[in-house]
């Protein structure tokens, strides 16, 4: 007797060429319209319906049963963008997608990877829990604040890194003293690796934080006096750290500051703190949409190429491991 079993048509591979479809939510449809152009694809229909009360229903408007399924929402404040992803993927859990994969450029609640203090939540393992509790497949994203937070998924995670679109512009300006500099105790580990990779100094801000968002005090460990220095960091956010530390390598001799940041939050008064600032350039990623007009001393570079071949590599089972060093596009 021979036994026919069904066929779980959700969980075929993805190397029996489903349709790829490429939708985004609307906090980050600027950058998903960027992503779907590398790709050679055009950006799926979504409808957002929004009841008076604020309540909101995403809907897909073309069918996705079966399809290759990539969701694009940076998670950045409100808390409604980190919903919308939510009611995205439920609705396409419910529309029979094959695999739903979510890529997040900004992964928010990042900064809140552990108990700091005692009784506090742990949001980057919340969102985690909510995001698999929906059933997404997989993530992608960039510049996590802190790398474990891959360990909170049961899920393929993705963690890319905005070097391989950093460096190859370092190389360019080819400043004659270049050293490289972390922020903050916490960005020593990335700043050591652009300065091992570019074969230069690093130095290292040491800061007190009198509560969150505001430094209290601040020293410099290293060497700066006729430096070219660049700083690196995943974020910007009220670009307080940032100035301050750039102020003060000025003050110390440095030729010139620098800064490459990711993820550029730019919260409350940070452009007028950049403008004020001894910094003379920044360069930041189109991860999060930025504020118009946008300061002078603002450069941005987009990640669309990178996420757009990300998504084919995953799409065809090919390898992504060139998007985890420091190798350029």
């Amino acid at each position: 007797m021979i036994i026919l079993h069904p066929i779980n048509h959700h969980k075929l591979p993805l190397s029996m060429s489903a349709v790829v479809n490429i939708f985004s939510g609307r906090a980050t449809r600027y950058l998903a319209e960027k992503i779907a152009k590398s790709y050679g694809k055009d950006l799926g229909k979504v409808i957002v319906s929004t009841f008076s009360d604020g309540e909101f229903q995403p809907s897909f408007e073309e069918t996705i049963r079966g399809n290759e399924l990539f969701i694009i929402q940076s998670t950045f404040a409100p808390a409604d963008n980190l919903f919308e992803l939510l009611l995205m993927i439920d609705a396409a859990k419910r529309a029979s997608a094959r695999h739903i994969i979510a890529v997040i450029p900004y992964f928010g609640y990042a900064r809140q990877d552990r108990k700091d203090k005692p009784r506090v939540s742990i949001g980057a393992k919340l969102v985690a829990d909510l995001l698999s509790s929906v059933g997404v497949d997989r993530i992608i994203t960039m510049d996590l604040h802190a790398d474990q937070i891959q360990g909170f998924f049961d899920v393929p995670f993705d963690h890319l890194y905005a070097s391989s679109i950093f460096v190859p512009h370092l190389k360019k300006m080819n400043l004659p003293n270049l050293t490289m500099a972390a922020p903050d105790a916490g960005g020593a580990r990335r700043a050591a690796a652009y300065a091992k990779f570019l074969n230069s100094d690093l130095v290292i801000c040491y800061k007190q934080r009198a509560k969150a968002n505001v430094v209290e005090k601040m020293t410099v460990i290293g060497d700066v006096k006729g430096k070219d220095v660049v700083l690196v960091d995943d974020i910007i956010d009220t670009a307080g750290t940032l100035t301050k530390a750039a102020d003060m390598m000025m003050n110390e001799g440095a030729s010139s500051v620098r800064a490459f940041c990711t993820h550029p939050i730019l919260s409350g008064n940070a452009c007028e703190r950049i403008m004020n600032s001894q910094l003379t350039e920044i360069y930041v990623t189109d991860t999060i949409p930025l504020p118009s007009p946008l300061c002078s001393k603002i450069n941005v570079l987009s990640t669309a190429d990178i996420f757009a071949d990300v998504i084919k590599r995953v799409n065809n089972y090919e390898s992504i491991s060139q998007h985890f060093d420091f190798t350029p596009m």
